[in-house]
Order: C-alpha cells, then structure tokens, then sequence
C-alpha cells in the first residue's frame, strides 16, 4: 500500500490531534530507521497505522479483543494498551497489510517484547519521541535516540514504568520483561 493511501485510510480513523501525532511519528520513524539500518518502507508504513485504533470506544476494543482470543492477561491491564494489537489485526483483516514485520512493530508499540526486532525498536522509540510529543524526560529522550537506540529505548521502558508506578497503577508484565532484555542487551 503506498503512503498516501495509507494515510488516508488513517486520517478517517482519527481526531486531528491524533493524525498530527501519527504523521510526526512517521518522520521521527522514517529517520530513525534510515539512521540505524531498519527497512524505511516497512517502518513508515508500521508508523502510519501504529494509531489506527488508538480513538475506537474501548468497548469496541474490548469486543474485538475477545471475539478474536486475544490475550485475557491484557485486558487486565492499561486500557490504553488495547489500541496496539487491535490496531495490528485491523490493519492486517480490515486494510489487507499482511507483512508480519509490520504488524508485529503495531501490536508491540505500546508494551514492547523480549525479543524486539530492529523495527520494532524503531516504532516504538518514534512513538515516544515525535516531535509533538512534550513531557519531561522527552528531550534526553531525543538525544539518546540520535546516540543509540537501545539506550533511548531503555530510557523509555524505564520512565513508562516509573511513571505507572507513580500513578499506582499495574504495569503490564512484558513491558517489565522487554525492560530487562533491553536491559541486558545494552549492558553486554
């Protein structure tokens, strides 16, 4: 699918705001990924639909979620983890991107994984940092990214984390499982 189409399927799904950030986050994932060797097609196609979901009703996420047995340990977590694997299936069932690489960098853009995959990294560090994006830690965010990405990704997880356990509320389980493999991977 080529980039104007798929944004335009995108643009439908979401409130302005939104849109704005889903394009920021398409240039932040088409630099990184031209910076660190991860293939730019895959990734600016990954960041265009990352959101596809993000402003469903949660009902309707939850819905699709056990109609299609996805996790059950999700769904007792962070609602605003849902939008990342329904936003994968909508875009491989409803807008007929097949490509694994793709929708693996949608569905763990929110959590991450233990086995991150180069685009993977690149999806969810564009995310975090896309230049609409404003809180603190966001700069150190941005410089790590342009030094190293698995340094920018920990730095990520970490404030991700830290910042649920300040609001007291669960953190799901693979986001502390993909912290300490990125972990490792940036101490070896």
């Amino acid at each position: 699918m080529d980039k104007q189409k798929a944004l335009s399927i995108v643009k439908d799904k979401l409130t302005n705001r939104r849109f704005t950030h889903t394009i920021g986050v398409m240039e932040t994932a088409v630099r990184l990924a031209e910076q660190y060797g991860a293939d730019v097609k895959k990734a600016e196609l990954a960041a265009i639909f990352h959101d596809v979901a993000k402003c469903m009703p949660i009902i309707e996420l939850k819905e699709i979620m056990e109609k299609n047995q996805f996790s059950l340990e999700l769904l007792q977590h962070n609602k605003e983890l849902w939008h990342a694997p329904v936003g994968a299936f909508l875009t491989k069932h409803e807008y007929g991107i097949d490509d694994e690489d793709v929708l693996q960098a949608i569905t763990y853009h929110t959590s991450g994984h233990e086995e991150m995959s180069l685009l993977d990294k690149v999806i969810y560090v564009a995310d975090y940092i896309e230049p609409n994006r404003q809180f603190p830690g966001v700069e150190e965010a941005r410089k790590l990214a342009d030094l190293d990405l698995n340094q920018a990704l920990l730095y990520a997880l970490k404030n991700t984390i830290t910042y649920l356990i300040e609001k007291e509320q669960s953190v799901y389980p693979l986001t502390v499982q993909t912290y300490n493999s990125i972990l490792k991977q940036v101490k070896s």
